[in-house]
């Protein structure tokens, strides 16, 4: 099967499942050792070396003004002749919503088939990574390896006191993360707070962030790995100085809905409980203030 990918966590899921040599079209976004194989179709449409702020700034403009977070290159996707697209309709400042995918197909007179993955929480990535396998006949077993996972680190942070945790998504301006991010939290042994299981990201301010008092802060920029999320980091310490203040690499383990959000999972958990979970690999979270 010839998959083209145009979204980065369905690239991820198709190499989780052991399809990577299927794919004949991705995004930017994706694994660097995919897109070095790989035709890239998809790239931003936002400009190069923008601030937090300044990439706000912009997407809030194009969108207020109808415009387009992405592009896609038709005439290379064409050329790929793919059996299946997976896209998305979540998001449209992370990926190509599934609407714009249909309107190019008829443009260029493609029949592929199309899977839109829309998670809102962690089960609903599970049963997004099990919708794929059944539709390139990939093997079942990831999905249920997942699971056990999930259930050592429910078992681990069982009964232990819960740390009121508030997860920031961006930092200017500040956004408290929605859809399947409090869940992480939650599910790694914290009480997230400012956020809503299911809902959007949601911008706010500095002043009503405050008021929630959370006992730890998550820095977890999307789309930004551990460094950049470190870097960002700085602003909240200052704002909040006698709060523990963590860092995560988001684009890898927080934001992109794939497999991955069970490392996630069981790093938050760490960073929680450290007596009680084992330690993630080096790189993917960090404290950066104690409480």
């Amino acid at each position: 099967m010839r998959i083209a990918s145009l979204l980065p966590a369905a690239t991820e899921i198709v190499a989780a499942l052991g399809r990577a040599e299927d794919l004949v079209a991705v995004t930017y976004e994706c694994d660097p050792a995919i897109r070095e194989r790989t035709p890239v179709v998809v790239d931003t449409a936002l400009p190069p070396g923008l601030e937090p702020g300044e990439i706000d700034a912009v997407v809030r403009d194009r969108t207020a003004r109808g415009l387009p977070m992405y592009e896609l290159d038709r005439a290379a996707l064409a050329a790929q002749d793919p059996d299946l697209i997976l896209t998305q309709d979540l998001c449209r400042v992370c990926a190509l919503p599934a609407g714009t995918v249909a309107d190019a197909l008829d443009a260029i007179g493609c029949r592929a088939d199309v899977l839109s993955l829309d998670p809102r929480s962690v089960e609903d990535v599970l049963s997004a990574i099990a919708a794929v396998g059944r539709r390139i006949g990939a093997p079942a077993a990831l999905v249920g390896t997942l699971r056990d996972r999930l259930d050592a680190v429910e078992a681990a942070v069982r009964g232990r006191p819960r740390p009121r945790v508030l997860v920031l998504e961006w930092v200017d301006p500040p956004f408290v993360g929605g859809h399947w991010v409090p869940e992480l939290v939650r599910r790694a042994g914290g009480d997230p707070v400012g956020g809503v299981e299911g809902g959007r990201s949601v911008a706010t301010g500095w002043a009503e962030l405050a008021v929630q008092a959370a006992g730890v802060v998550l820095v977890a920029p999307c789309g930004y790995g551990l460094d950049s999320a470190v870097a960002q980091a700085a602003a909240v310490c200052e704002r909040f100085p006698d709060t523990a203040v963590l860092a995560i690499d988001a684009d890898s383990y927080v934001v992109r809905a794939g497999p991955r959000l069970v490392d996630g999972i069981e790093a938050i958990a760490w960073a929680l409980h450290p007596d009680a979970v084992p330690p993630p690999p080096p790189g993917r979270i960090t404290r950066c203030a104690p409480a």
